[in-house]
């Protein structure tokens, strides 16, 4: 299958790209300004599936957009036709072809263009929103991009009204949709109006405090809410902006007689995750918790874990070694330890549901 896309060199193109060369089996074409008419001409020969993405949203002259957006188009459109064989035509218009401005007029030619002429072809019409995601060039036309770009490189943002309202819809949906949409059946010479489904609406404000919470989680070690869509969306978005130099932070490591210790990552509703390493002969814990729960795996040496109700005398033993790890539970009301019964370093990692609070421990000392 003969696939092309136009605009390989824009934000859209550069995503969807990436995501069609897995399919070795097609021949992929990808198109940009720099390329020339024949170019154009020669890839959109018997093309079985064109994503038209290129076009202008800034250009020198208001004359462009026309011919850039609109005449582009157009001429796709007409080299396609010349063919007379089926094919389908996926239009990356905007939301802005509802708007009366020189950039919505011209996307709004362009969809008139193909709904009145696609004869041999189906086309998809996607009015897309701000769209947002890794590869997005900043202080361009993304607020997203300028605000995940500011505060991943420590440079200030700035919001001129904060309850000014926005829809935004993630990269990774948008091709999503594009690749499912053309690979369902079609019929020539339709003409459909698509949607995305996925679109998040906020505002400035909110955008801001979102984005801006996430280089503070590196201190706090709290990991932002994932299972939010925009915000899963907007931390992967930023973690695409980070300076090569910057992709790594530093733990406070906490060291005593017998080992060292670091929190890993907190949540809101899910706990903690922390790692410990023992030396051999050392015993760490002999404590229990009324409501928190852990859970326990030796990942590097090996071990021997005890717990005892407080309420018995019967004390339940399990031998862990790193190179055959499981996991075991710690109920409350159980007092506990590990101990590292090897010649090596132990290296523990520990979840516990709930993230520790020096005001309220929940941790009392008592021997197993």
């Amino acid at each position: 299958m003969k696939v092309v896309v136009t605009g390989t060199g824009g934000f859209i193109g550069k995503n969807l790209m990436v995501h069609l060369r897995q399919n070795k089996e097609d021949e992929l074409i990808g198109l940009t300004r720099d390329c020339s008419a024949l170019d154009w001409q020669s890839a959109l020969k018997d093309a079985d599936r064109i994503y038209h993405l290129a076009g202008v949203n800034r250009p020198e002259s208001e004359e462009d957009f026309l011919k850039d957006n609109a005449g582009l188009t157009a001429f796709i459109v007409d080299e396609l036709e010349k063919g007379r064989k089926p094919y389908q035509l996926l239009y990356s218009s905007s939301a802005q072809a509802e708007l009366d401005n020189p950039y919505g007029k011209s996307k709004k030619k362009g969809e008139e263009y193909i709904k009145s002429n696609v004869r041999n072809g189906a086309a998809f019409v996607y009015r897309l929103p701000g769209v947002f995601g890794k590869w997005c060039r900043p202080n361009y036309n993304s607020v997203v991009a300028t605000f995940c770009h500011n505060l991943a490189t420590g440079l200030p943002i700035r919001i001129s009204d904060p309850s000014h309202q926005l829809k935004l819809v993630y990269i990774d949906d948008v091709v999503r949709e594009f690749i499912t949409r053309m690979d369902q059946p079609f019929e020539a010479g339709r003409f459909t109006e698509a949607h995305i489904d996925s679109i998040y609406q906020t505002n400035l404000g909110e955008l801001a405090r979102i984005i801006g919470s996430f280089p503070e989680n590196r201190k706090t070690l709290f990991v932002p809410d994932l299972g939010n869509g925009l915000e899963k969306a907007l931390y992967s978005t930023w973690l695409s902006y980070l300076p090569a130099d910057r992709f790594s932070y530093d733990l406070e490591l906490k060291t005593d007689t017998r080992g060292s210790l670091f929190e890993l990552l907190k949540t809101r509703n899910a706990g903690q995750i922390f790692i410990s390493t023992t030396r051999p002969g050392i015993t760490r814990g002999n404590h229990f918790h009324h409501s928190k729960t852990e859970k326990f795996v030796v990942i590097q040496g090996e071990g021997l874990i005890q717990l005892r109700s407080v309420l018995g005398k019967e004390i339940i033993e399990y031998k862990v070694n790193g190179a055959l790890p499981k996991v075991v539970d710690i109920p409350p009301g159980f007092t506990h330890n590990i101990t590292n019964t090897g010649e090596d370093l132990m290296v523990t990692l520990f979840w516990a549901n709930e993230v520790f609070d020096p005001q309220r421990p929940d941790t009392i000392f008592e021997k197993v």
